[in-house]
């Protein structure tokens, strides 16, 4: 029978960017309204039991750079037993669009492993790291879309390496969401290519749960 990982009384943390925070830091709080908030519904749902601590530090607009500044305050001490991550967007469109905090693929790479093996060598947290992804599947070379789902490879690249390099857990969101894709208009999923709407949520949600069940 298979089993969800996340044990009562541990401390789960969702970390990341807008997909993360989901409006948690207002009306919303604590969880938001998007995929932490429906991880957090549907195994409460299931496991009544289990009292899992569960806890949303996403914010929007967020690189990797500036969950990396944040990390001791939002993640470090809160002594987690698992977290997971999805950053990855903002980091390429910021490299794109040249807006500050610039997040180039090399910077990626050097916070992302940071923040990794921090939260590894000072919690001993199981890590689940979420690729990024962008909603489309535009290749016609025409507009903005095109030069997105060219460049966001390189950060996804990262992401799974780090994942290997650390052993951590990996969802491949991007691919789920392109084999989505391929049999329903992107519009079902997300209203435009960055931030899901309800049933794009639930895939990260869904996605989470088959990560984290054995």
């Amino acid at each position: 029978m298979s089993e969800f990982l996340v044990q009562d009384g541990q401390t789960y943390i969702f970390q990341g960017d807008s997909i993360t925070d989901a409006t948690r830091r207002g009306a919303n709080a604590p969880f938001g309204t998007g995929y932490a908030k429906l991880t957090v519904d549907l195994i409460t749902a299931q496991y009544p039991e289990r009292r899992i601590r569960w806890i949303n530090k996403g914010i929007g607009g967020n690189r990797v750079t500036q969950l990396a500044e944040r990390w001791t305050d939002d993640v470090i001490r809160h002594e987690p037993d698992w977290v997971s991550i999805l950053i990855g967007i903002n980091d390429a469109h910021s490299m794109l669009r040249r807006m500050e905090p610039i997040v180039p693929v090399e910077l990626y790479r050097e916070k992302y492993d940071e923040i990794v093996s921090r939260t590894i060598a000072e919690t001993g947290a199981q890590v689940l790291i979420i690729d990024p992804f962008y909603m489309s599947i535009d290749g016609s070379g025409q507009d903005w879309r095109t030069v997105v789902l060219e460049a966001l490879p390189r950060y996804i690249k990262v992401a799974q390496e780090v994942a290997e390099r650390h052993g951590c857990r990996h969802i491949p969101m991007h691919d789920i969401y392109q084999e989505h894709l391929a049999l329903r208009e992107s519009e079902i999923f997300c209203p435009e290519p960055v931030h899901p709407g309800p049933t794009g949520h639930m895939v990260i949600a869904n996605a989470i749960i088959e990560a984290l069940t054995e």
